[in-house]
């Protein structure tokens, strides 16, 4: 099957400090390609590179080498006019939905916005379809993104997000800031999203558990490079490389009795590698 995103060999650096500093590599040599209607998610701590990475593929962050193929096309060094024409098939999903909603426009402001920018002129239509497609009631429209909880904030954000029917859509930790049972409805409507409509995720996470539920495939970063790429149910069940484990092990776990277990085998797998 054709991918929708292909990435190779993608190096991302930033400048540091000083007139002599040398560049500062977060992201080095990562390779992956997603396919449309799949899911594949970069998962690591916080400093692996992940959302590093999303923001390369948005144009937000300076690639030092490699290619970014998105549709057959390189986007890795576009400039800002291609780079607005693609904006249309890549969107995005942020971590926290209020920081990312406007609080002075309505709902139904935040959806038509991006609609207008690109020329369309049905809007209000497309709001209600937006709306009852994200499991929210039609007079959500009319309110101010204050007056929701922040499940309804963040399907506020996912309906934005489909506004203008992108091919690839980047999640950024888009149910971290949402508790478990929250957490599980809003993976929920990703999926039936993407079955409906046969948008890919390139989903970004810290958490294993939670990327084992929306994941086809799931790459592994640690340091800026990826250490292990798979299968999501395999990496998530029976991982190779020695960080995958850690991950794993650090996955919450309802039981407390089965919690305290995998405490006591991290503690005795840190300390056989030390």
């Amino acid at each position: 099957m054709t991918s929708i995103l292909s990435v190779k060999d993608l190096n991302v650096a930033y400048r540091g400090r000083g007139f002599k500093a040398k560049p500062f590599h977060v992201v080095s040599g990562a390779s992956f390609d997603i396919a449309p209607g799949e899911t594949l998610s970069l998962v690591g701590e916080s400093g692996s590179g992940k959302t590093t990475i999303g923001r390369a593929i948005l144009g937000l962050a300076p690639v030092v080498s490699g290619s970014i193929l998105f549709d057959g096309h390189n986007i890795s060094s576009i400039s800002r006019a291609e780079r607005r024409k693609v904006a249309k098939g890549i969107q995005v999903i942020f971590q926290d939905p209020y920081s990312s909603l406007s609080p002075a426009l309505t709902v139904e402001e935040i959806l038509t916005e991006p609609l207008r920018a690109n020329g369309r002129r049905d809007g209000r239509k497309v709001v209600t379809e937006l709306l009852d497609s994200v499991g929210l009631p039609s007079d959500a429209g009319r309110r101010l993104p204050r007056e929701f909880s922040g499940g309804q904030r963040q399907r506020i954000a996912i309906a934005r997000a489909l506004a203008l029917e992108p091919q690839l859509i980047i999640c950024d930790e888009p149910t971290s800031a949402l508790d478990m049972s929250t957490q599980s409805r809003v993976l929920d409507l990703l999926r039936s999203i993407q079955e409906r409509t046969n948008v890919a995720y390139l989903f970004i996470s810290h958490d294993l558990g939670v990327v084992r539920a929306i994941s086809d495939r799931t790459a592994v970063l640690l340091h800026g490079q990826i250490v292990e790429l798979g299968d999501a149910e395999q990496v998530a069940t029976a991982p190779t490389h020695p960080y995958t484990r850690r991950l794993q092990m650090a996955t919450p776990i309802a039981d407390p009795t089965l919690q305290r277990e995998r405490r006591r085998a991290r503690v005795e797998m840190l300390a056989a590698e030390s």
